[in-house]
């Protein structure tokens, strides 16, 4: 029977006839607000833009229709929006690209998921296109490498920070590129602002990297990332899976994409690629190990028809995903964009695992926020679903700290913007310091910042009173 034709049934009636009291708690019905994350853009949605007005549904959902059309210059997405946003909004993406660390390409279907009426304040816009007038100077205390991961890698491409767990990093390419990724250092091609590190891009540095793994019996997870999964040819997915599935003290696999937030139809079309992680999982399963699928979406704009359509397929097949998001200044950094975030995840079947305080890397400062707003937000989420759809915020400690709670910092000046943390179980004995935006602080803060002088008497205060609180 469909919900359209159910009743109200009769009052239940116990074996001696007496009617059953009335509940004396309902709760009111919901407001309509509650309902909002289970309604995903429908249609084909992509025709508003000029360059994809023509293009059916066939060919917007292959994924080499996909690659082929990504935006990677400014005259490509002239060519593609056309008039939908004025000349002077492609002068500043012009200059934007010249001080980008990070390479551009944006695909067709994120290209489709902007609102280009409002292009200067779209969230999809500001995660992947870079504008001039929106930057502004880098935090004098983040690096390129904020994270330290260079500093863990005892062979090129794997970082093995936690004692049991490591990250391998077998590509260095993604089907997007966000502005503010924590491997600006290493992942797609050198810009002007920036030479790239090397990580493991051939199958030689791979087998190093097995080796390495297998010679470490406490390593027992394994993240493949890069770069991005997705873009591994399905003969190398399957061929990197089974390896590790092969290391005997590897118990965990977890394959980490963007793909699924920023081209979910690869999952649809592209058959090989979906059956090789099919392969893994299923071949992990019988092994009684555990194989999963991390992805990374950022805002609920990003999940449309097409997103449910395919994570459906991982569904059927029995394939966990889990989601780690970044907050981000104007793109989630609002309590109720988050909250409807976390709860559209969970209807299209991806569970909400992180959300990570932004890291402090360049050229992206404007997209940072404090540490306040991180734990503000997480407050106001917890507990507007299921625990085990409810993401924990951390932050990545710069210097090498790995994953805090955000709220389990042992000191917070927050007059200074200034986080600082311990990792007793990752590197004990050490403080890590994570810094707000220069520009959310007051204006005394500020101009202490602008001299050079008083930078390492505020840390040095701050580590002092978190040591007086341990």
């Amino acid at each position: 029977m469909s919900e359209a034709t159910l009743i109200s049934p009769e009052p239940i009636t116990p074996s001696n006839g007496a009617l059953l009291e009335e509940p004396r708690h309902l709760k009111p019905p919901a407001s309509p607000d509650a309902l909002e994350h289970m309604q995903l853009v429908q249609g084909e949605f992509w025709r508003s833009i000029p360059a994809y007005q023509d293009i059916d549904e066939a060919t917007f959902l292959n994924h080499l229709w996909q690659y082929q059309h990504s935006v990677k210059t400014p005259d490509e997405l002239l060519n593609t929006i056309q008039a939908l946003a004025p000349a002077h909004f492609i002068d500043d993406v012009r200059a934007g690209f010249h001080r980008a660390p990070m390479n551009v390409r944006v695909s067709p279907y994120m290209i489709a998921c902007i609102d280009w009426s409002r292009p200067y304040t779209d969230p999809i816009r500001t995660q992947f296109i870079p504008l001039a007038s929106r930057l502004v100077p880098d935090h004098p205390k983040l690096s390129l490498d904020s994270l330290h991961e260079q500093e863990d890698a005892p062979v090129p491409g794997l970082v093995h920070r936690y004692v049991d767990k490591a990250l391998f990093l077998p590509t260095n390419v993604c089907p997007v590129y966000c502005r503010y990724c924590t491997r600006s250092y290493a992942i797609g091609g050198d810009t002007e602002v920036v030479e790239k590190a090397e990580v493991a891009t051939d199958a030689k540095r791979w087998q190093h990297a097995f080796e390495y793994i297998a010679s470490r019996p406490e390593l027992q997870d394994i993240v493949i990332s890069g770069g991005d999964a997705y873009q591994l040819p399905a003969k190398s997915l399957k061929k990197i899976g089974d390896a590790l599935l092969d290391i005997p003290n590897v118990r965990r696999m977890r394959f980490a994409s963007k793909g699924p937030a920023v081209m979910p139809m690869k999952i649809m079309s592209d058959a090989a690629w979906t059956d090789a992680l099919t392969s893994v999982v299923e071949r992990g399963r019988s092994m009684g190990k555990d194989v999963m699928l991390h992805t990374h979406f950022n805002h609920p704009n990003e999940i449309t028809w097409i997103t449910a359509k395919a994570m459906n397929v991982l569904f059927e097949r029995g394939i966990m995903v889990r989601n780690q998001s970044v907050l981000i200044r104007g793109v989630n950094d609002d309590k109720h964009v988050m909250r409807l975030l976390v709860k559209r995840l969970g209807y299209v079947h991806v569970h909400p695992y992180y959300v990570y305080m932004h890291d402090m890397v360049k050229g992206v400062e404007d997209l940072r926020t404090t540490v306040q707003a991180a734990v503000d937000i997480e407050k106001f989420v917890r507990g507007s679903t299921a625990g085990f759809n409810t993401p924990t915020f951390v932050c990545d400690a710069p210097g090498g700290g790995g994953k805090r709670d955000v709220h389990s910092y042992d000191y917070y000046d927050r007059v200074n913007g200034i986080a600082v943390y311990s990792a007793p179980s990752v590197k004990p004995g050490q403080w890590f310091t994570y810094f707000d935006p220069i520009e959310a602080l007051s204006p005394e803060a500020q101009a202490r910042w602008a001299d050079p002088q008083a930078h390492a008497e505020m840390i040095a205060a701050a580590v002092e009173k978190a040591n007086a609180a341990a």
